[in-house]
């Protein structure tokens, strides 16, 4: 388990590599994102909305969202992208909002960075009676052989801050209902490579270490039986939803 201190750093890392982690990292799979949404007509809070991958998708919905990030530089890709979202500096443990602003708040990616003790109290001020939060992740499917290979050359297992258990949300939150989505992400070689830059386990490391990755992916591609002589790459994903709504 990692401590907080620790959490924290990978966390501020993404101020790092904010285009790179846009161009990269996948967005959701529309029956999750319809699944998460489901029923919500209100304003919706993208908790850690990073360069607004979820956002989009809420907003293609026609939903009214606002998106919080603690990292000014992800928050400017987001900005740049939804210039007609509402975009605050914040975190979960402090939301710069109102008591009962929001119908929905969902967090993309996210949850594993927060303190639930601090975070949950937040989530419950903001929401409105009857609101819902939903949590989701995009997970590799590690499954699959080169996948897993993937994953040890990344290093990622180093760093892992989530596990493979569901997340726990205590009163007033009900019951946690959970919906998976298995899909593919096309990308290039380049695109491989760039998704491996944007993990925060490898923005964290020295520039030798960076380096060795790289060289490792590079090698992987080039080599490995499922993925040589091909110019794309069919990175297979798990997508973990989560939605419980809040007690009256």
């Amino acid at each position: 388990m990692r401590s907080r201190h620790e959490r924290d750093l990978h966390a501020a890392s993404f101020d790092h590599a904010a285009d790179v982690y846009d161009s990269a990292r996948p967005s959701y799979p529309a029956d999750a994102v319809t699944w998460l949404a489901e029923g919500i007509e209100g304003p919706v809070l993208d908790l850690g909305a990073g360069t607004g991958k979820l956002a989009a998708s809420l907003v293609d919905r026609g939903l009214e969202v606002t998106a919080v990030d603690p990292s000014p530089e992800m928050l400017r890709v987001l900005r740049e992208r939804l210039p007609g979202v509402r975009a605050s500096e914040g975190a979960a443990e402090r939301i710069p909002f109102p008591d009962a602003s929001f119908d929905l708040v969902l967090a993309a990616q996210a949850w594993h960075w927060v303190d639930p003790e601090r975070a949950v109290p937040e989530v419950v001020r903001v929401l409105r009676p009857g609101g819902r939060i939903g949590l989701v992740w995009n997970e590799r499917d590690e499954s699959v052989g080169w996948v897993r290979e993937l994953g040890e050359l990344m290093a990622a297992g180093s760093a892992a801050f989530d596990d493979e258990a569901d997340p726990v949300l205590p009163p007033p939150f009900g019951a946690l209902e959970k919906h998976e989505t298995r899909w593919v992400q096309a990308l290039s070689h380049d695109g491989l490579l760039d998704l491996a830059r944007s993990r925060s386990y490898f923005i964290t490391k020295g520039a030798d270490g960076q380096a060795a990755v790289i060289q490792s992916l590079r090698r992987l591609l080039r080599e490995h039986p499922d993925l040589a002589g091909r110019d794309t790459v069919e990175l297979p994903y798990v997508t973990r939803s989560y939605r419980a709504a809040l007690q009256n």
